[in-house]
Order: C-alpha cells, then structure tokens, then sequence
C-alpha cells in the first residue's frame, strides 16, 4: 500500500479513535459510580449537539461571525446544556431506580433516548433532515506526498486528547476525582468518611455527558453535517468500545475507542466497496473479541474503578 494513503488511513484512524473514546468514557464513569448502563447517552449527545447548533443559528441572527468566537461559545453552551441534561437524568431517573433491578434502569434510560431523538425530530424545525454544520476551522491542508493533512483535524485531535488528558488529571488529581474513584470503589466507606454521595452522582453524570457533547461537536465539525439519528450509532460505538476495553475502567474506554476506529480504517482500506462494509466488519470483529474477552481487554479492579 502507498505510504500516503496508509499515513490517511492512520490519521483518519487518530481522529475517529479521539472521538470514540470521548463517548466510551462517559460509558465508564456512570458504570464505574452507579453500576448502570445509560443507554440514553448517545441522544443526549445527540441532543448537546443541536443546542450548539441553535446557539450557531443566533450567533449569526445576532451578527457575531468571528468563527473563534462562535466555536467557543458553541462548546461552553453545549457542554453546559449536556451537563445539565446527564446530572438530571441521573437525579430523577437513575437515582430513584438505584435499588431496582438493572434491566429497570436499562429500560427507562433506552426509552429516554427514543423520546429524546423523535422530539428533536418532530419538534425541531425541520427537525427529519440533516443540518449543515458549520465550517468553523481553519480548511487549510498540508500536502505530504500523497498524504493530505487538514488543520481543522489536527486541531480536533489535539482538543480531543487534551479533553482527555485533562479528564485524568481531573480524576486523580483533585479532589472532585479523588470521591468519584472512592464512590465507585466503596460507596458505603465513602458515605461515612463525608463525602457528598448525591454531589459526586451529579457531577460524574454531568461530566461524563459534557465530554459526550464535545464528540458531538467535534463529529459536526469533522463531517459538516449533524442529524437526529447521530446518536444511535454513535452511542452504540461508544458503548462497544467502552466493552471492548474493560467497562469501569478510564483507560480501557480509551482503548476501545481507537480499537473500533482502527477496525473501521482496516475495513475501508481492505474490504471491497469499503464505505458499506466498514461497520459491519468492525461490529464483527467486536462481537469476536468480547467472546474471547468478557472482561474487557484491561479487566476491571476495584482499585481502577473511575
């Protein structure tokens, strides 16, 4: 294979894996504090997204067109709008069911995310077809020998691992971190040494579908296109990688994420008519690895727990 078109193909790799590991570490925090699967995670994204996108649409109504300006203002309002939305799933939907049995949570929270996605497409203007993303980047490109590197994904990458980078520190350096990894190792101990159990729900819950709208926009950016159905696929990656790297743990999430990416960019250098078969190949080999691996690839302990 041409060195170009293989140095492509890992970039691609860099940018989706970023973004994968993005929602698969919201998977793993609220396994990791609560025990549940939020199924509704990928909508809520879904959801943090249009807000950013609303609040683009009165930007440019209210003649702010600096597209740095925008950027920021678009992530402080989704991300502030997704956490908002995560910490109040988690207060009246997750929380009242704690003592109920799993398939409960499972349940409300699957449903939660089909009321979330056919609001914002009956409700929504136009809310059935796609929306036009905007162009917010720098869409320079460098051209290296046949491989051609964009600014806006170099940029993104950068963010994203950064987001990434400091959501670890976040988590074992400070003391917000240091109660969400003591609730999720012993919530009863944690209780009695006077940590605030509802505080640390709430912001795992809100941090966890912050970093969610962050993929969101960064998936708008990369593609220039969102639409009411991101979610579903998004979500389902990102709870399959946070599977395949070890549900619980922060660095298994992480993992997954650049398994699945690098699954997908095999199928579409590989397989004939690449574009259809990319996800079906990565879904296949997933299936085969968490039959292999139950656990995950870095099986969880407790003293990992985030």
């Amino acid at each position: 294979m041409d060195i170009g078109l293989l140095a492509q193909y890992l970039a691609n790799g860099i940018m989706l894996g970023t973004m994968y590991a993005l929602v698969a570490v919201g998977f793993t925090l609220f396994f990791g504090v609560l025990d549940v699967i939020k199924f509704s995670h990928g909508d809520v994204l879904m959801l943090g997204t249009f807000a950013g996108f609303t609040v683009w649409l009165g930007l440019e109504a209210a003649g702010i067109s600096n597209p740095w300006v925008q950027l920021v203002l678009i992530l402080i309002a989704s991300m502030a709008f997704t956490a908002a939305a995560g910490a109040a799933i988690a207060k009246y939907l997750v929380l009242p069911l704690k003592k109920a049995p799993p398939l409960n949570t499972l349940l409300i929270t699957l449903m939660l995310g089909t009321a979330i996605r056919e609001a914002v497409r009956l409700f929504y203007p136009n809310g059935s077809n796609p929306k036009a993303f905007p162009s917010l980047l720098p869409d320079a490109s460098v051209d290296l020998g046949g491989f051609l590197l964009r600014a806006d994904s170099v940029i993104l990458v950068v963010a994203g691992l950064g987001l990434i980078t400091g959501l670890n520190l976040m988590l074992n350096r400070t003391r917000l971190g240091l109660a969400i990894r003591a609730v999720a190792q012993d919530e009863e101990t944690a209780r009695t040494m006077g940590i605030n159990y509802m505080v640390v729900v709430l912001a795992t819950f809100g941090i966890g579908s912050g970093v969610a709208a962050f993929a969101g926009i960064m998936n708008g950016l990369y593609y220039n296109e969102i639409n009411f159905g991101m979610g579903l696929l998004l979500g389902l990656i990102g709870f399959s990688a946070a599977i395949v790297g070890g549900l619980g743990n922060l660095y298994g999430a992480i993992l997954g994420g650049f398994i699945f990416a690098g699954l997908q960019v095999v199928g579409s250098a590989l397989l004939p008519f690449a574009s259809a078969y990319k996800d079906v190949f990565a879904f296949a080999v997933v299936i085969a690895i968490m039959a292999w691996k139950p656990t995950g690839l870095i099986p969880e302990r407790t003293s990992d727990r985030v």
